[in-house]
């Protein structure tokens, strides 16, 4: 029989209760005069065998007690329960709990008559129910675990010590009530069970199955105010014949550990919630978001105003900073609340705010507390608790966990302080390097669209551009720079300007291209090699894409080449959409492939559309549907420009800002009117001049421009002088009449007049120099067959200016 057996036949009546217990009756001289059944089970004898017998047969020990009556009564050595060692009849040792209890008997009684009553039980049984008694004590009297015992009508019948504390009254005024009489208010918030007393408890005298730690949370019945949390258990209760006599509650307060659980969890959330963003107002918002209503009733969070706009803290000065409402919430507010815009706020003298950004620590009273939002020592703003219930004040802990709070959220409003900061100057210098205004064209139609990324990837470095070429000819541009900030704005800016020289130098698409290629490759490879303090990684203009078109409205002929860049969009006159197979080339600066151009004749009111990927590809959307959907937008090409554009963005871009910067610039192309053109071709001989100078001379009579006439007589026997000596036939003379006189002379050479200036004793070479010195511009463009030379003339002030091309 092991120990846990031994408990199983503990009662409460103990293993040494005589109606259970082995008993010995013994005489005056220790003899055996009465055995039980009990006793012949634990120790093996017979009543037979052993009536008679001295009672060290079966307890030895007691022979050391001494005298049995002659020095004293023999049980002061037995009696109560005492550890022994006891014979089995078959000569196993076994240890016993022994008690004796004397019997009234006459001084000289005769031998045989019963003086005493020895009981014995197994030593294992009695430690047991000893130690299960000192617990039911313990339970009863010292445990702070909370008991009580509720009948079938959940009714209170038995409660220990910490269950009357709880309550606050002694016992006999509250035994027989309800649990829902204790508690009125209180309810369970553990999920998944009944939130009232009487549902748990029912469910448990009805199913039998128990259920431990809900968390039950009401107010004291001894001390109403604050909230307390407590862990209660219940299971059923039943009697020795199995009938269930009700069920029984434990319940242990952990308004402590709950609390601390909470702010753990609030730090938690301020950890994931706070920050998601580097936009300060919504920075400020999540933190009012986690705060209420867990920590307080309001939270409101005011930031210095230059903060507010990236800028450094004000200092000092003795003055205290303007402050800015950014954000407010109180219990109560939707969740889905829409966001009031930042206001201007001022504190009046002696106010907790106005003491705290005075003193620049933190300022709390009854049921308020202001704490400072600092980084490095520089207030950045300040955030306000209120709390509107009991308890009202802000203990301790909570003024720590308010701190660390306001800590993490001054260290987000920092970083996003400092992005706003840096992305507002990349945005400005990013806006001040894209075109302000597009000039006038007679060539194309245009409307464009630029949209900056959103705040989260940053200014990117997207351009496009329109470049007025000579010969009414216009150049169409379209790059995107990879990577994001300052300095994929600042190299945006070095490939504009770039590529607005170059176009100056009439040269075609994809020789614009390679001397762009070369550059970015020779700046990247530049930087690349430099060593020591200011080495740096490769230009971020390497891998840049950039599209190159230009159009001629006299031809109307469009030449394109890319740089790894999408191809555009083309659309004629009756609506047949295409993307041209435009050799694509590589990004810039990666070298080692040609470019390669492409021409399209494109009839009159064609339309054309130059854009960036960040137009067409998202976040879950490839190009290909990006392009199947700019293409039923552009399917419209009726509409005008300026409303396709919105179209476009409203279609690709229908959350606003994407992760990258988009362009769109959209041209539908004009002719110029044949009024507005002569052109004539000439012999290469000496008689040309001559020629030249009357034909020019009669169309600037039929359009009215007698006033250039001197000069463009000049100009063109100049040119032509020159064509005729130094390059070969035939020679080409054309006049344009547009928004300016443009005079062309077109040869089969491909060398390039030059300014200079002739000694006194030179008989020619200032010829040029005139010419220079008659027009407002002049410059030298070269094709496949030859070169032309051009000039460019104002129109007198009072002339009613030419035709408009058509489209």
């Amino acid at each position: 029989m092991n120990a846990g057996n031994a408990a199983e036949q503990v009662g409460s009546r103990g293993p040494l209760d005589v109606t259970r217990a082995a008993t010995a009756v013994l005489d005056a001289r220790d003899l055996v005069v009465g055995w039980s059944p009990a006793a012949r089970r634990l120790l093996g004898y017979s009543p037979e065998e052993i009536i008679g017998r001295p009672l060290k047969t079966f307890l030895p020990a007691a022979e050391a007690a001494g005298p049995v009556w002659s020095e004293g009564p023999p049980e002061a050595s037995l009696s109560g329960s005492e550890p022994r060692t006891a014979r089995h009849r078959d000569g196993r040792l076994l240890p016993v709990a022994v008690t004796v209890c004397p019997l009234s008997v006459a001084a000289r009684a005769p031998a045989g008559t019963p003086a005493r009553i020895l009981v014995a039980a197994r030593l294992d049984a009695q430690q047991v129910w000893e130690s299960q008694q000192a617990m039911l004590e313990g339970l009863a009297t010292q445990s702070p675990v909370g008991l009580g015992i509720y009948d079938r009508d959940l009714r209170l019948t038995w409660a220990n010590s910490a269950f009357v504390k709880e309550i606050g009254l002694p016992l006999r005024e509250f035994l027989g009530t309800r649990a829902e009489e204790l508690y009125p208010d209180g309810e369970f918030v553990t999920e998944g069970y009944p939130h009232t007393l009487d549902a748990v408890m029912g469910q448990v005298l009805d199913s039998g199955e128990p259920v431990l730690d809900l968390h039950f949370v009401g107010q004291q019945p001894s001390d109403p105010g604050p909230d307390h949390v407590w862990s209660c258990s219940y299971y059923r209760l039943h009697d020795a014949g199995g009938q269930v006599i009700g069920v029984c509650e434990d319940a242990f307060d952990i308004t402590a550990r709950y609390q601390a659980q909470r702010r753990l969890n609030l730090l938690v959330a301020a950890g994931t919630r706070i920050g998601t963003t580097l936009d300060m107002t919504v920075t400020a918002r999540e933190m009012t978001e986690v705060a209420v209503p867990d920590f307080a009733a309001t939270v409101t969070v005011d930031l210095v105003r230059s903060v507010l706009a990236g800028e450094e803290p004000e200092a000092g000065n003795g003055r205290l900073p303007a402050l800015v409402r950014v954000a407010t919430r109180s219990a109560g507010d939707p969740p889905d609340g829409v966001p009031h815009s930042p206001y201007r706020i001022e504190y009046p003298p002696g106010s907790l705010p106005y003491r705290s950004l005075s003193s620049g620590g933190m300022v709390r009273a009854e049921g308020s507390m202001v704490v400072p939002l600092r980084t490095g020592g520089a207030a950045l703003g300040l955030v306000t608790f209120v709390r509107r219930k009991q308890p009202a004040f802000f203990d301790k802990d909570e003024i720590a966990l308010a701190d660390e709070l306001v800590t993490r959220t001054a260290v987000c409003l920092d970083n996003a302080r400092r992005f706003t900061r840096e992305h507002s100057a990349a945005l400005t210098l990013q806006r001040n390097l894209l075109p302000q205004h597009l000039p006038e064209q007679s060539a194309v139609d245009l409307a464009y669209r630029y949209l900056p990324s959103d705040q989260r990837a940053g200014v990117g470095g997207d351009w496009f551009d329109v470049i007025t070429l000579s010969g009414t000819r216009v150049g169409l541009v379209v790059g995107d720079v990879v990577g994001h900030g300052l300095q994929a704005a600042a190299t945006m800016g070095r490939l504009r300007t770039t590529v607005r020289a170059l176009a100056q130098l009439d040269l075609s698409p994809d020789e614009l291209l390679s001397r762009l290629d070369d550059l970015v490759g020779q700046t990247a490879g530049g930087r690349a090699n430099t060593v020591g303090a200011d080495a740096g990684p490769d230009d971020v203009a390497t891998g840049a894409t950039c599209l190159y078109a230009v159009y001629d409205p006299v031809s109307r002929h469009c030449t394109m080449a890319r740089a790894g860049h999408l191809p555009p969009a083309v659309v004629d006159a009756g609506g047949g959409l295409c993307f041209p197979e435009l050799p694509a080339g590589p990004p810039l600066g990666l070298g080692g492939l040609p470019y390669e151009s492409l021409e399209l004749e494109l009839p009159v009111g064609s339309l054309l559309a130059l854009f960036t990927n960040g137009l067409v590809e998202a976040r879950g959307r490839d190009v290909d549907e990006g392009l199947e959907i700019l293409s039923g937008v552009l399917g419209e090409h009726r509409r005008p420009l300026e409303e396709l554009c919105d179209r476009a963005l409203d279609a690709l871009l229908p959350g606003g800002p994407g992760d990258d910067d988009s362009a769109l610039l959209l041209v539908r192309t004009r002719e110029l009117d044949t009024r507005q053109v002569a052109a004539w071709e000439l012999p290469a001989e000496p008689a040309a001049a001559g020629t030249a100078r009357e034909l020019a001379t009669g169309q600037l009579r039929e359009w009215g421009l007698e006033e250039l006439s001197y000069a463009t007589e000049l100009t063109v026997s100049e040119l032509v002088t020159n064509a005729v000596r130094h390059a070969a036939g035939p020679l080409h003379l054309r006049l344009l009449r547009d928004l300016t006189l443009l005079t062309e002379v077109s040869d089969t050479g491909h060398t390039s007049p030059h300014l200079r200036y002739a000694a006194s004793d030179d008989e020619g070479g200032r010829g040029l120099f005139i010419v220079a010195q008659l027009v407002q511009r002049w410059g030298t463009r070269y094709t496949p067959y030859g070169k032309t030379i051009w000039t460019e003339q104002a129109f007198p002030p009072r002339y009613p200016g030419a035709p408009r091309a058509v489209g």
